[in-house]
């Protein structure tokens, strides 16, 4: 009977017509997973978690624990915030200065940077530090809110578990999207608003694009990142309405005015901080003073504004007890306007001057401030709340260029969901008339098309491997003599302690008389942050990189252990484009794996 029951399956399972079906089952489930997005259902859940975790730690020491003290006591001992203030940004300074490679590189601008940038890649060495130096910022007072360590936490939570995960098949360019998931999950969930982290993680790079490939890592962690934390602290909207429903037509028409108006504030803001920011960070004293002068501003404003009007409003910390009181509490006109000046400035003072954070929570007080003003001054209604709720998307929206995120936020964190389209217009108004000024300056304009000639093929398949180098003690006089007039290249790169250190292009040579060549060394003309990639980086990467809005010279692939495997200039990648395939270019540029030859 077995025998039978055997011969009767094997004849079924060889049937004409069931292979064929099988087939074309086959083929329609590798169509339908072609993108490999199941990696995401396992990948993504564990981001979410990781980072959900950590900014509930985070929020609960910064906003119930440290500033819960801090604030009751700078109310009522008001000289007290320039002594807190001052010495919680030297603390931060300190931290900052000798604890990480780059003190100007932190939270928000340090994931844009890498994501267009670094492939990614954040290095996680001064990760807790990073982390500190933002809980002596806020905790002190500075005008800042915690979505710049979430962001940051969350990024770099997310790059660091590709490095862990990358032996289970993780592609090099995987990276960049587990890094934009994690921000978005920190941002989801220091604000307990997961659509918001969705929508903030794929408009956060570009100022009118969207990193499309993030959509589902991003919804996925954003979502598991928001329960984390919802399990702990519970899933209470962190802001609260008054309580208004609906709107009438004529709110439409003075929600664009409104936008029209915060839109040409937000512009000056934006083109203010990016000129203050840039002095702080050219400017040629220790990073510790800069911190000084920030704290010692911060607190002139908090102090000046608590001395006028005395009350429980002051434009200094976290400031989300400020946005719950401004939503809930009728506060005269001309207090929330001088409030919301105030609390820009001091802003600036404590984010230009290189304070550990970002501005979401600032820019939306100021927004929902002036909105409330608008209201009573302008528009003359009991419904102010709409108003407050319309100036705050205008005013992030015009800061950060994120429209969508602006009203999404809005929406999710104060309940106020009736609002949407009042918001939406004020938003799309304000986010035009602004134009291209932005906070970050590390925001590109739009995501460059990819190639579809250039395949699954990864930078080593188009990159010279006998390459001519110059060392970065050699003279420019040197480089001309010996090497340029040799080998007609445009660009060298350099070495240095026998490592790549950067490059040099003849345009940065010619930059200097001539009659200084003999003189003047390579280091001190070259590029000495090169972009670096791995050698199975994505071609299509390798090719943004090259020709972004912000392009590399040259990208130098780098084996595991740091040596330099090969150099890529857009030449090679265009050049193997045009020879009608890449199979050919790959037997081309098959030589000896050497350092070539060097000055």
């Amino acid at each position: 009977m077995g025998i039978v029951a055997s011969v009767t399956g094997s004849r079924i399972l060889n049937h004409p017509l069931l292979r064929k079906y099988t087939s074309l089952v086959n083929e329609d489930l590798t169509a339908t997973y072609s993108r490999d997005i199941q990696k995401w259902l396992l990948i993504a859940p564990i981001i979410g978690v990781v980072t959900g975790l950590l900014i509930t730690g985070i929020a609960i020491l910064i906003l119930d624990t440290i500033w819960a003290a801090v604030l009751p006591y700078y109310l009522a001992h008001h000289w007290a915030i320039v002594a807190g203030l001052v010495g919680g940004f030297i603390a931060t300074g300190l931290i900052m200065q000798f604890m990480t490679p780059d003190p100007n590189e932190h939270s928000t601008e340090e994931i844009v940077r890498s994501y267009h940038e670094h492939q990614g890649d954040i290095d996680m060495r001064p990760f807790w530090w990073k982390l500190l130096a933002a809980v002596t910022t806020l905790g002190s007072g500075g005008s800042a809110a915690l979505e710049g360590p979430s962001i940051y936490g969350g990024g770099a939570i997310g790059s660091w578990l590709w490095t862990k995960a990358r032996r289970f098949g993780l592609e090099s360019r995987d990276r960049r999207i587990m890094m934009i998931a994690g921000a978005g999950a920190g941002m989801a969930a220091v604000f307990r608003a997961p659509l918001t982290g969705i929508v903030f993680a794929l408009e956060m790079p570009y100022k009118d694009d969207l990193a499309h490939e993030a959509l589902l890592p991003s919804l996925i962690a954003s979502v598991v990142a928001y329960a984390t934390l919802a399990a702990i602290v519970g899933t209470t909207p962190l802001f609260g309405f008054v309580g208004s429903t609906s709107f009438e037509a004529i709110d439409v028409f003075w929600s664009a005015i409104l936008g029209l108006a915060i839109g040409l504030i937000a512009l000056v803001f934006d083109i203010t901080f990016r000129r203050v920011r840039t002095m702080f960070v050219r400017a040629r004293i220790a990073h510790t003073y800069k911190l000084l002068i920030g704290g010692l501003g911060t607190a002139i404003c908090g102090l000046a504004f608590i001395s006028i009007y005395p009350g429980k409003l002051i434009p200094i910390g976290p400031n989300y007890e400020a946005v719950s009181y401004v939503l809930s509490h009728r506060v005269p006109a001309l207090t929330l306007v001088v409030f919301a000046g105030f609390k820009l400035v001091a802003t600036i003072f404590s984010l230009g001057s290189g304070g550990v954070s970002a501005m979401f929570v600032p820019l939306l007080l100021a927004g929902a401030s002036i909105g409330s003003a608008f209201a009573q001054s302008a528009v003359h209604t009991p419904t102010y709340d709409l108003y407050a709720a319309v100036g705050m998307a205008s005013f992030i929206a015009a800061g950060y260029k994120t429209p969508l995120t602006s009203v999404v936020f809005v929406a999710e964190v104060t309940g106020g969901h009736s609002f949407i389209i009042p918001s939406l217009i004020g938003a799309a108004v304000a986010y035009a008339v602004s134009g291209e000024a932005s906070v970050s300056g590390d925001q590109h304009l739009h995501e460059m098309i990819r190639l579809a000639d250039l395949g699954t093929a990864t930078v080593s398949d188009v990159m010279h491997r006998q390459v001519v180098s110059t060392q970065a003690d050699a003279t420019l006089a040197d480089v001309v003599s010996r090497i340029a007039a040799v080998h007609k290249h445009t660009i060298f790169p350099v070495y240095e302690e026998g490592r790549p250190a950067g490059v040099i292009s003849m345009a940065q040579i010619a930059s200097v008389p001539s009659d200084k060549w003999p003189e003047t060394r390579v280091r001190q003309v070259a590029d000495l942050e090169p972009t670096r990639v791995a050698v199975d980086c994505d071609l299509n990467e390798g090719l943004r990189l090259l020709v972004g809005e912000r392009p590399s010279q040259m990208l130098l692939v780098m084996n595991d252990d740091g040596s330099l495997a090969g150099i890529v200039t857009k030449t090679d990648i265009l050049r193997a484009v045009q020879s009608g395939g890449l199979a050919d270019h790959r037997m081309h540029f098959e030589a000896p794996d050497d350092k070539g030859s060097r000055l």
